[in-house]
């Protein structure tokens, strides 16, 4: 021990060593980049663009993005070459468009040709199209999420261009490890997100394994199946994370006792923005739940004197479904929902889709709020800074008061500021009428504004006033849960992220996975029944086995509490009235069989 702590103390009072290693792994991970850039088998994205003609009709075409260069075909197979376009004289920009979907340019800032004078396979003339520009050329997506995609790609591609021409003129001088863009290679490997994100640098230990990832990954492959270094991985399971949506749930329990149905919806929607502020330091992404696990959690309200349940459990692997319950009878609501996570891997971006709803319930009204959820968008993976938003259109919806919220979280435009970063807007409706706009960012603040009276007001503002008046969650103690409980089934693997010890983290997160493959193979061809939640095939939904959608009777109901991951209600036959929930939950602990909210092995009670 102690020669090789002298080694290492020798060595590390060496600049000489020092400024060898880093050039050779400076040579070694250009080299390695480069190579993968020259690869005819690269493809950095291929799929269906609309591209517009000289005539400006619109032919629908198969593009398939490589390095350096657009290929244009007619179908997805080989036979039918449209053009090449070359990249490296190629400008890209936005295009603001009035039709569905998204609109993009590539043009050539001199009016010159972008176009290849022969195909891949030496093809002088492509297959017969409309007539198309031959200095631009406009392009439509299907959608934003899409068409940002290709953005982020078309520059990871011009980047590849530029890196080409350079890396060719210092081959023939001799050295690629001392040209300027080796360094500029390098630094692709950094991940850092700027602006009003998060902020995160990797480390050198972990720029290895980035690129290993990379190499495993291909456009358009669905990310669920990958198995993620455990640096990127944030220290709690999904089912947990999907709690964070509740730790304002009072305003939830504000909204049910609102008079008018537009009071009640813009509550709602208070509650709903309430969700996304809270997020970790860095990119970070919750482990994928192990199917069969469970996560159950509650939070005091000590202005009512309730109590709101959580009930959560992975009810499908492949595909990747959390389905989950939420309860506070007192107050008036629960809401029940699944969501299934699906990631795409775009080149330099990747998205990930919440797919699924949420049944908001009111049960003194008996009015249900059906609610979707943004989508995550993910770019500079290899190119560019690393940044984290929100995209998509979401709706939350009451049919019988016929009241609408539709929001829209805006990506970042290509060429906007800092200020257009995490924007939303909105309005909200009953009927066909508008009663009132709402824009702002979703990470700060939001504002309403009445349409009839012009009168506005901050809808949300997540500052340091409502961040102390989040709810306190409660926890089941990690000796006291059932193995498969998110937070003592992980322990060892978080144990292992705080202690920063990757190695250990990665080994103990590979028993787990492998127990599950294992347990895949024993169960064969029978189906996994879940424990907690039931599907509906005719909804095409996962609903919890132990609902109880009954408005609270304060004459009979004494309290509510869950046991095992079912959530019930104590009543009381002769009844009494009394007060059974108390802010203080360490004092609670201490009582017995008197009706307060105490923790038992099984759950909360």
């Amino acid at each position: 021990m102690k020669e090789e702590n002298l080694f290492r103390r020798r060595f590390s009072l060496c600049p000489t060593v020092q400024k060898k290693n880093y050039r050779q792994e400076k040579k070694r991970v250009a080299k390695e980049l480069f190579s993968a850039l020259k690869d005819p088998s690269v493809v950095i994205m291929s799929n269906w663009l609309k591209i517009r003609g000289s005539l400006k009709s619109w032919t629908k075409l198969w593009c398939i993005l490589k390095p350096g260069i657009l290929l244009i075909y007619k179908t997805p197979g080989s036979d039918h070459w449209v053009g090449t376009i070359l990249l490296n004289a190629c400008k890209l920009i936005e295009r603001p468009s009035k039709k569905d979907g998204f609109c993009f340019k590539l043009y050539h800032p001199l009016d010159k040709s972008i176009w290849a004078m022969k195909g891949p396979k030496g093809e002088s003339v492509g297959s017969i199209t409309q007539p198309l520009p031959s200095n631009y050329l406009i392009f439509r997506a299907a959608s934003e999420s899409d068409g940002r995609c290709w953005m982020d790609a078309l520059e990871l591609a011009l980047s590849c261009s530029s890196l080409s021409k350079m890396t060719a003129k210092s081959g023939r001088d001799g050295d690629l490890s001392s040209s300027s863009e080796s360094s500029h290679i390098l630094q692709l490997l950094q991940s850092s997100v700027g602006e009003a994100s998060q902020v995160e640098t990797v480390s050198e230990e972990n720029k290895g394994l980035i690129w290993t990832l990379l190499k495993q990954l291909r456009p358009g492959m669905d990310l669920s199946k990958v198995v993620l270094p455990t640096f990127i991985l944030e220290p709690r399971s999904f089912l947990d994370k999907l709690s964070d949506y509740y730790y304002h749930a009072d305003l939830l329990s504000q909204a049910v006792m609102e008079e008018s149905p537009y009071c009640r919806m813009k509550q709602v929607l208070r509650w709903y923005l309430s969700g996304f502020y809270k997020k970790p330091k860095g990119l970070k992404k919750p482990y994928n739940p192990i199917l069969g696990e469970m996560f159950r959690c509650c939070w005091l309200h000590p202005q009512t004197d309730s109590c709101t349940f959580y009930i959560a459990e992975q009810v499908s692997h492949h595909p990747p479904v959390s389905a989950f319950y939420i309860s506070n009878r007192k107050d008036g609501f629960c809401i029940s929902g699944s969501i299934l996570a699906k990631s795409k891997f775009y080149g330099n971006s990747l998205s990930a889709i919440l797919d699924g709803k949420a049944r908001l319930l009111f049960l003194t009204r008996d009015e249900e709020y059906i609610i979707t959820m943004p989508y995550a968008h993910c770019k500079g993976i290899l190119y560019g800074t690393m940044t984290l938003e929100l995209g998509g259109k979401i709706t939350i919806e009451c049919e019988k008061t016929q009241c609408y919220t539709e929001l829209e979280f805006k990506l970042k435009p290509f060429l906007g500021s800092s200020c257009n970063v995490n924007q939303i807007s909105g309005k909200i409706r009953i009927g066909e009428d508008v009663l009132a706009t709402v824009d702002g960012h979703w990470d700060s603040k939001v504002h309403l504004t009445e349409k009839r009276t012009g009168q506005q007001e901050v809808l949300w503002n997540p500052g340091p006033d409502i961040r102390r008046q989040r709810l306190k969650r409660q926890v089941v103690q990690v000796d006291q849960q059932e193995a498969f409980e998110s937070e003592r089934l992980w322990q060892h693997v978080t144990r292992a992220i705080m202690d920063k010890d990757q190695m250990r983290a990665t080994q103990e997160k590979f028993v787990l996975e492998e127990a599950q493959r294992q347990e895949v193979r024993e169960r064969a061809e029978r189906l996994w029944n879940p424990r907690l939640f039931t599907f509906n095939s005719d909804t095409n939904e996962w609903h919890y086995r132990y609902p109880d959608a009954k408005p609270w009777d304060p004459e009979r109901c004494l309290l509510q509490f869950e046991k095992d991951g079912i959530i019930q209600t104590k009543e009381n036959s002769q009844h009494q009235r009394r007060s059974f929930y108390s802010q203080n939950w360490a004092a609670q602990q201490k009582v017995s069989r008197t009706g307060f909210l105490v923790f038992c092995k099984g759950g909360f009670m």
